[in-house]
Protein backbone atom coordinates (compact mmCIF):
# COMPACT_ATOMS: atom_id res chain seq x y z
CA UNK A 1 0.00 0.00 0.00
CA UNK A 2 1.21 3.65 -1.10
CA UNK A 3 0.51 6.30 1.67
CA UNK A 4 -0.05 9.62 0.53
CA UNK A 5 1.79 11.98 3.34
CA UNK A 6 2.78 16.02 4.32
CA UNK A 7 5.52 16.55 6.13
CA UNK A 8 5.32 20.06 8.05
CA UNK A 9 7.22 21.45 11.59
CA UNK A 10 6.40 24.37 13.65
CA UNK A 11 9.54 25.69 14.79
CA UNK A 12 11.42 22.40 15.22
CA UNK A 13 8.61 20.54 16.35
CA UNK A 14 7.70 18.07 13.16
CA UNK A 15 4.80 15.65 11.87
CA UNK A 16 3.98 13.31 9.26
CA UNK A 17 0.16 14.12 8.32
CA UNK A 18 -1.94 12.24 6.10
CA UNK A 19 -5.32 13.20 5.07
CA UNK A 20 -7.87 10.29 5.65
CA UNK A 21 -10.64 12.15 4.30
CA UNK A 22 -11.44 10.22 1.06
CA UNK A 23 -9.48 7.03 2.17
CA UNK A 24 -8.30 5.14 5.58
CA UNK A 25 -4.80 4.16 5.11
CA UNK A 26 -4.34 4.08 9.08
CA UNK A 27 -6.20 3.19 12.09
CA UNK A 28 -5.12 3.64 16.27
CA UNK A 29 -4.07 -0.49 15.36
CA UNK A 30 -1.45 0.93 13.18
CA UNK A 31 1.18 1.73 16.10
CA UNK A 32 4.24 -0.31 14.31
CA UNK A 33 3.70 1.47 11.11
CA UNK A 34 2.87 4.49 12.45
CA UNK A 35 6.75 4.12 14.69
CA UNK A 36 8.46 3.31 11.38
CA UNK A 37 6.95 6.03 9.72
CA UNK A 38 8.41 8.66 12.57
CA UNK A 39 11.81 6.67 12.82
CA UNK A 40 14.10 9.19 11.89
CA UNK A 41 16.84 6.35 10.70
CA UNK A 42 14.20 3.57 8.78
CA UNK A 43 11.03 5.96 8.27
CA UNK A 44 10.36 9.70 7.33
CA UNK A 45 11.11 11.18 10.62
CA UNK A 46 8.74 13.29 13.18
CA UNK A 47 8.12 14.26 16.46
CA UNK A 48 4.94 12.82 15.70
CA UNK A 49 2.20 11.85 13.29
CA UNK A 50 -1.47 13.13 12.49
CA UNK A 51 -4.72 12.25 10.70
CA UNK A 52 -6.90 14.48 9.45
CA UNK A 53 -10.77 12.86 9.45
CA UNK A 54 -14.41 13.99 8.58
CA UNK A 55 -16.21 15.31 11.39
CA UNK A 56 -19.91 16.12 11.72
CA UNK A 57 -19.29 18.67 14.48
CA UNK A 58 -16.25 20.56 13.22
CA UNK A 59 -14.19 20.88 10.02
CA UNK A 60 -12.32 18.24 10.46
CA UNK A 61 -10.86 15.65 13.40
CA UNK A 62 -7.42 15.60 13.81
CA UNK A 63 -6.23 12.07 15.30
CA UNK A 64 -2.51 12.76 17.00
CA UNK A 65 0.13 9.73 17.44
CA UNK A 66 3.61 10.70 19.43
CA UNK A 67 6.40 8.49 17.96
CA UNK A 68 6.06 5.81 19.44
CA UNK A 69 3.02 4.82 17.33
CA UNK A 70 0.64 5.48 20.43
CA UNK A 71 -2.70 7.71 20.26
CA UNK A 72 -2.03 10.76 22.61
CA UNK A 73 -3.16 13.88 24.14
CA UNK A 74 -3.86 17.08 22.22
CA UNK A 75 -0.44 18.08 20.07
CA UNK A 76 -0.34 22.25 20.05
CA UNK A 77 2.06 22.85 17.25
CA UNK A 78 0.48 19.37 15.51
CA UNK A 79 -2.32 21.70 15.98
CA UNK A 80 -1.06 24.61 14.37
CA UNK A 81 0.36 22.07 11.71
CA UNK A 82 -2.53 20.17 10.51
CA UNK A 83 -4.44 23.71 10.37
CA UNK A 84 -2.02 25.06 8.06
CA UNK A 85 -2.32 21.93 6.14
CA UNK A 86 -6.19 22.32 5.66
CA UNK A 87 -5.52 25.99 4.66
CA UNK A 88 -3.18 24.37 2.26
CA UNK A 89 -6.09 22.05 0.97
CA UNK A 90 -8.55 24.69 0.39
CA UNK A 91 -10.45 23.52 3.22
CA UNK A 92 -11.30 27.18 4.90
CA UNK A 93 -9.78 30.69 3.98
CA UNK A 94 -9.67 32.44 7.59
CA UNK A 95 -10.28 30.30 10.51
CA UNK A 96 -11.56 26.86 10.82
CA UNK A 97 -12.82 24.49 13.81
CA UNK A 98 -11.32 21.16 14.52
CA UNK A 99 -12.01 18.03 16.81
CA UNK A 100 -8.91 16.61 18.99
CA UNK A 101 -8.90 14.04 21.57
CA UNK A 102 -9.32 17.17 24.39
CA UNK A 103 -12.51 18.87 22.34
CA UNK A 104 -12.93 21.40 20.52
CA UNK A 105 -10.38 23.89 19.15
CA UNK A 106 -10.27 26.71 16.46
CA UNK A 107 -7.88 28.01 14.14
CA UNK A 108 -6.91 31.17 12.20
CA UNK A 109 -4.28 31.93 9.56
CA UNK A 110 -2.70 34.76 10.32
CA UNK A 111 -0.53 34.72 7.54
CA UNK A 112 0.68 32.60 5.13
CA UNK A 113 1.78 29.45 6.96
CA UNK A 114 1.61 31.66 10.37
CA UNK A 115 -1.10 30.03 12.73
CA UNK A 116 -2.87 31.09 15.97
CA UNK A 117 -4.98 28.22 17.94
CA UNK A 118 -7.16 28.47 20.54
CA UNK A 119 -6.52 26.30 23.23
CA UNK A 120 -8.92 24.89 26.52
CA UNK A 121 -9.26 26.75 29.14
CA UNK A 122 -6.73 26.04 32.36
CA UNK A 123 -8.18 25.99 35.81
CA UNK A 124 -6.29 23.63 37.74
CA UNK A 125 -2.55 24.24 38.17
CA UNK A 126 -0.74 22.29 41.39
CA UNK A 127 2.24 22.48 42.62
CA UNK A 128 4.99 19.73 43.28
CA UNK A 129 7.90 21.19 45.32
CA UNK A 130 8.48 24.28 43.63
CA UNK A 131 7.59 23.47 40.08
CA UNK A 132 4.06 23.76 38.74
CA UNK A 133 1.59 20.79 37.45
CA UNK A 134 -0.80 21.63 34.51
CA UNK A 135 -2.62 20.07 31.66
CA UNK A 136 -3.05 22.25 28.62
CA UNK A 137 -4.67 19.47 25.99
CA UNK A 138 -1.68 17.66 28.19
CA UNK A 139 -0.23 17.32 31.11
CA UNK A 140 3.10 19.28 31.60
CA UNK A 141 5.17 19.79 34.67
CA UNK A 142 7.25 23.45 34.33
CA UNK A 143 9.95 24.19 36.88
CA UNK A 144 12.19 27.76 35.92
CA UNK A 145 16.06 27.93 36.01
CA UNK A 146 19.09 29.84 34.83
CA UNK A 147 21.15 29.03 31.79
CA UNK A 148 18.71 26.23 30.82
CA UNK A 149 20.98 26.37 27.97
CA UNK A 150 23.57 24.11 29.73
CA UNK A 151 21.21 21.77 30.88
CA UNK A 152 21.35 17.61 29.74
CA UNK A 153 18.04 17.95 29.29
CA UNK A 154 17.33 14.43 28.49
CA UNK A 155 18.46 13.00 31.73
CA UNK A 156 16.83 15.95 33.72
CA UNK A 157 13.84 15.39 31.72
CA UNK A 158 13.95 11.44 32.52
CA UNK A 159 14.72 11.63 36.18
CA UNK A 160 11.00 13.49 36.23
CA UNK A 161 8.92 11.76 33.67
CA UNK A 162 10.07 8.40 35.63
CA UNK A 163 10.06 9.28 39.27
CA UNK A 164 7.61 7.16 41.27
CA UNK A 165 4.85 10.22 41.08
CA UNK A 166 4.44 10.22 37.15
CA UNK A 167 6.45 7.30 36.12
CA UNK A 168 3.17 5.15 35.21
CA UNK A 169 0.99 8.14 33.23
CA UNK A 170 3.88 9.91 32.39
CA UNK A 171 4.46 13.70 32.08
CA UNK A 172 6.38 16.13 29.78
CA UNK A 173 8.82 18.43 31.79
CA UNK A 174 9.41 21.56 30.71
CA UNK A 175 12.69 24.17 32.16
CA UNK A 176 11.91 28.06 31.67
CA UNK A 177 14.08 30.59 32.37
CA UNK A 178 12.44 34.43 31.91
CA UNK A 179 14.65 37.47 30.42
CA UNK A 180 13.66 40.82 30.29
CA UNK A 181 12.36 40.46 26.55
CA UNK A 182 10.94 36.81 26.40
CA UNK A 183 10.58 33.20 28.23
CA UNK A 184 13.03 30.67 27.08
CA UNK A 185 11.73 27.06 27.20
CA UNK A 186 13.04 23.71 26.57
CA UNK A 187 10.94 20.31 26.47
CA UNK A 188 11.34 16.58 27.17
CA UNK A 189 8.46 14.92 25.95
CA UNK A 190 7.01 11.67 26.80
CA UNK A 191 6.15 9.70 23.69
CA UNK A 192 8.87 11.12 22.36
CA UNK A 193 11.11 10.35 25.28
CA UNK A 194 13.58 13.34 23.90
CA UNK A 195 14.09 16.63 23.85
CA UNK A 196 12.01 18.32 21.03
CA UNK A 197 12.73 21.38 19.42
CA UNK A 198 9.65 22.79 20.69
CA UNK A 199 6.12 22.09 22.25
CA UNK A 200 2.95 24.00 21.85
CA UNK A 201 0.82 22.87 24.86
CA UNK A 202 4.65 23.05 27.28
CA UNK A 203 5.60 26.67 25.92
CA UNK A 204 1.25 27.13 26.67
CA UNK A 205 1.94 25.77 30.41
CA UNK A 206 5.09 27.63 30.97
CA UNK A 207 3.39 31.01 29.72
CA UNK A 208 1.08 29.61 32.42
CA UNK A 209 3.19 29.47 35.03
CA UNK A 210 5.41 32.23 35.02
CA UNK A 211 2.13 34.43 35.08
CA UNK A 212 1.75 32.52 38.79
CA UNK A 213 5.17 32.08 39.72
CA UNK A 214 6.12 36.15 38.96
CA UNK A 215 2.88 37.69 39.61
CA UNK A 216 2.46 38.90 36.18
CA UNK A 217 -0.39 40.09 34.45
CA UNK A 218 0.67 40.38 31.05
CA UNK A 219 -1.73 39.31 28.47
CA UNK A 220 0.86 37.71 26.03
CA UNK A 221 4.21 36.56 26.54
CA UNK A 222 7.29 35.52 23.92
CA UNK A 223 8.47 32.12 24.13
CA UNK A 224 11.89 31.35 22.49
CA UNK A 225 12.51 27.81 21.98
CA UNK A 226 15.12 25.45 20.31
CA UNK A 227 13.30 25.78 16.97
CA UNK A 228 12.26 29.36 17.25
CA UNK A 229 9.46 31.52 18.14
CA UNK A 230 6.18 31.45 19.37
CA UNK A 231 3.89 34.11 21.51
CA UNK A 232 1.23 32.48 23.86
CA UNK A 233 -1.85 34.84 24.88
CA UNK A 234 -4.59 34.95 27.68
CA UNK A 235 -7.01 36.36 29.53
CA UNK A 236 -7.18 35.42 33.31
CA UNK A 237 -10.48 35.61 35.09
CA UNK A 238 -10.85 36.56 38.73
CA UNK A 239 -11.65 32.83 40.18
CA UNK A 240 -7.67 32.05 38.47
CA UNK A 241 -9.08 30.24 35.35
CA UNK A 242 -7.09 31.18 32.13
CA UNK A 243 -9.24 31.63 29.38
CA UNK A 244 -9.00 32.61 25.99
CA UNK A 245 -5.71 31.04 25.46
CA UNK A 246 -3.94 31.58 22.30
CA UNK A 247 -0.71 29.83 20.87
CA UNK A 248 0.15 31.73 17.59
CA UNK A 249 3.42 30.89 15.20
CA UNK A 250 4.94 29.36 12.09
CA UNK A 251 3.74 26.39 10.84
CA UNK A 252 5.04 25.26 7.59
CA UNK A 253 5.23 22.59 4.99
CA UNK A 254 8.34 21.11 4.47
CA UNK A 255 7.22 18.71 1.48
CA UNK A 256 4.85 15.83 0.40
CA UNK A 257 5.35 12.74 -0.53
CA UNK A 258 4.18 8.96 -0.85
CA UNK A 259 5.54 6.02 1.87
CA UNK A 260 5.01 2.45 1.03
CA UNK A 261 4.32 -0.52 3.37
Amino acid sequence: MTIPFFKYQGTGNDFVIIDQRQQQYLTGSDQAIIEKMCDRRFGIGADGLMLIEKSTAADFEMIYFNADGRTSSMCGNGGRCIASLAARLGMYKDQCTFMAIDGLHEAKLVEDQVIALKMNDVSSISRDDQAYVLDTGSPHYVSFATAISDLDMVNVGQSIRYNDTYKDKGINVNIAESTTEQLLVRTYERGVEDETFSCGTGVVAASIAHAIHTNQVEQEIKISTKGGHLKVSWTKGDDGTFRDIWLTGPATFVYEGDYNI
